[in-house]
């Protein structure tokens, strides 16, 4: 028991890491006063972690139960799932204009996807690069919207 409790409590950091670091993308969104902004990220990089955290879990529960021999764990699934979910996620938050051809959502999907790919980072224990990917982020959607401001693109 003890054992899983410090499992537990360890998934539990990751998934803090994650939110901290979605928040840092979902600040910078909601500033631009963006449809999902600071609780949307948190909460999609929060569980993305805790989905990649559950692997192991799943993985270990099984492991001394009679039908061990037909488990088989595949972390690649658990990704392919949280980005799956992501996707509709982001599909709400894109729209087009019936007027135009103009489409509004498509930044705010992306970082959606990206929140939850820093997630997957920090909930596999890779702190550094989930907190390069965040930084990375910051930069396109807060410096690049201003270069996109001076050009008359935006």
């Amino acid at each position: 028991m003890e054992s899983f409790l410090g499992q537990d409590v360890w998934i539990l950091v990751r998934i803090a890491a994650a939110m901290l670091l979605g928040g840092v993308l979902g600040i910078e969104r909601e500033l631009g006063k963006h449809a999902a902004g600071l609780r949307t990220h948190m909460l999609i990089a929060g569980a993305a972690a805790l989905i990649v955290g559950l692997g192991d879990v799943i993985a270990e529960h099984f492991s001394d139960q009679q039908y061990r021999e037909l488990l088989r764990v595949d972390p690649v699934r658990l990704i392919e799932a949280v980005v799956a979910a992501v996707g509709f996620v982001g599909a709400g938050a894109i729209l087009r204009s019936s007027h135009d051809d103009h489409v509004r959502g498509l930044t705010t999907a992306s970082s959606l996807l990206m929140a939850a790919a820093i997630g997957i980072a920090a909930g596999l224990g890779n702190y550094v690069l989930a907190i390069g990917a965040s930084l990375l982020c910051v930069i396109v959607l807060a410096v690049f919207r201003r270069i996109e401001a001076r050009m008359g693109t935006q």
